[in-house]
């Protein structure tokens, strides 16, 4: 299995693992949004019936008769309601049809029953499979025969001159209110509906959205994957070289014949040439390491950048002067230092002005400086150098990368020069800014954050000998 189909395959998993995921959270989330809107709506009808049943119990109670056959009674005070063994009117005036308060009569109905239990009068809508015997559970819901479902609820009635003995007769009577559930249950079949339908669409486009976020997640993970092989092979290609020739030459050593022992040296000296270059090579790779996993032991401390630049423009001389190149710096006065690991800045620096000889033709100049400006030191690196074309600028800080490869060949170098300066840069919060044009010279440049400067140093001194003075 190749990287792009590994890659691929971890990519599905990783969508099918989110879409399952958010299908379970979505279903929780959307059963939970159901079951709430539900009780919710359950809840407020419940408070509805009981505030008609409150309004109807406190009206009607102080015009209830107190005889023992109240039906003409109530005749009078329930017009609309039917009477028990009575003719009953489907169609009371509008007059009736307010006269105990309700507006919505094909929602509601009413019944009233006496303290035995037994059925006085009743609503001409209520469900026709009604007994009539009371139940005298405060909450009932149930199915009417065609399939609607109600809710009613049940309430003692009391006579304020009844003559009943309360320890027979502790109430005059019963009221029951209930309404059809049809809104509420046709209510709760959208919200399933718009639950069903809105379900596989949110999952579909879940699906579509961790596909498109798996492979977002997944690009820099197959970048590196992508610049490790590359590193990789670049790294076995550069290897290749120096240990082929080593190995030639260790071969070509051992078969000299004994009267021709004096080419040996030359040999020994090849030897040594590409062993140390397989060092430095190794070398760098490990200190290129070592910065991107940020695994320096070594805190970051106070260091002079002064003395720092002043340190490499003198070592620097020499090398600088057997290329014929005029080596200079400007260093100003004020000393300024920056927090961080001298020996990784020494390396940063170091590459910059190796690499302005190095690609300096003879009698050429390079000049290194440093200023400051806004709390930032600016460390530059100029030459009179062959340039680099601005195609190529983006790739100069790529591993083994080289702007003129047979130039490389002839100075040596490892091809990491710049991509350690680079780690280093970031190491320190800072990065490297290039300005460059071929055949004209190149300027490197290094923003660092100042730590201190010496006319801080020179304020703080007076109040550290004040501290320590006995």
């Amino acid at each position: 299995m190749n990287s792009h189909q590994l890659f691929r395959r971890s990519r599905l998993r990783l969508a099918v693992w989110y879409a399952l995921v958010m299908g379970v959270i979505l279903s929780l989330s959307g059963f939970g949004m159901y079951r709430a809107l539900v009780q919710a709506n359950w809840a407020a009808l419940e408070r509805e019936i009981e505030a008609i049943a409150g309004t109807l119990h406190d009206s009607l109670e102080p015009m209830l008769p107190a005889s023992e056959s109240p039906t003409a009674t109530l005749q009078q005070i329930f017009p609309e309601l039917c009477l028990v063994e009575r003719p009953c009117d489907p169609n009371p005036t509008l007059i009736q049809r307010h006269t105990i308060g309700l507006s919505d009569r094909t929602t509601y109905y009413i019944r009233l029953f006496d303290h035995q239990g037994k059925l006085l009068a009743f609503s001409p809508n209520q469900p026709l499979q009604f007994l009539p015997t009371l139940n005298p559970t405060p909450w009932q819901t149930f199915r009417a025969s065609n399939g609607n479902r109600y809710h009613q609820f049940t309430t003692i009635l009391h006579s304020a001159t009844g003559n009943h003995d309360p320890r027979n007769h502790p109430s005059w009577g019963y009221l029951q209110i209930g309404r059809t559930l049809a809104p509420l249950d046709a209510e709760a079949q959208r919200i399933r509906w718009i639950v069903t339908i809105g379900f596989p669409v949110a999952l579909g486009l879940v699906a579509a959205s961790s596909w498109w976020l798996s492979g977002l997640a997944m690009q820099p993970i197959y970048q590196s994957y992508q610049q490790q092989q590359q590193f990789t092979a670049d790294a076995a290609h550069e290897l290749r070289s120096p240990l082929a020739s080593l190995l030639a030459t260790v071969e070509a050593a051992l078969r000299l014949p004994p009267s021709d022992q004096q080419n040996l040296p030359a040999m020994l000296q090849t030897i040594e040439r590409q062993g140390r270059r397989l060092s430095l090579l190794i070398t760098d790779l490990l200190f290129l390491t070592s910065l991107e996993h940020q695994s320096s032991p070594q805190p970051f401390q106070p260091c002079c950048l002064n003395d720092l630049i002043g340190d490499l423009t003198e070592e620097f001389l020499e090398l600088a002067t057997g290329a014929n190149v005029q080596l200079a710096s400007q260093i100003p006065q004020q000393e300024f230092y920056v927090l961080g690991n001298e020996s990784q800045l020494y390396r940063l620096f170091s590459n910059l002005i190796a690499n302005a000889i190095k690609y300096t033709p003879s009698g050429g100049h390079v000049i290194v400086s440093l200023t400051a400006r806004e709390r930032m030191a600016l460390i530059a690196v100029k030459d009179t150098g062959i340039g680099i074309a601005a195609e190529k600028q983006a790739r100069i800080f790529d591993r083994f990368y080289r702007v003129d490869s047979a130039r490389a060949r002839k100075t040596g170098g490892t091809g990491l020069g710049l991509t350690i300066a680079q780690a280093v840069a970031q190491a320190h919060e800072s990065r490297i800014y290039v300005q460059s044009h071929v055949g004209i010279g190149s300027l490197f440049t290094v923003a660092l954050p100042i730590y201190q400067s010496s006319s801080e140093r020179e304020s703080l001194q007076p109040w550290a000998t004040h501290i320590n003075a006995p």
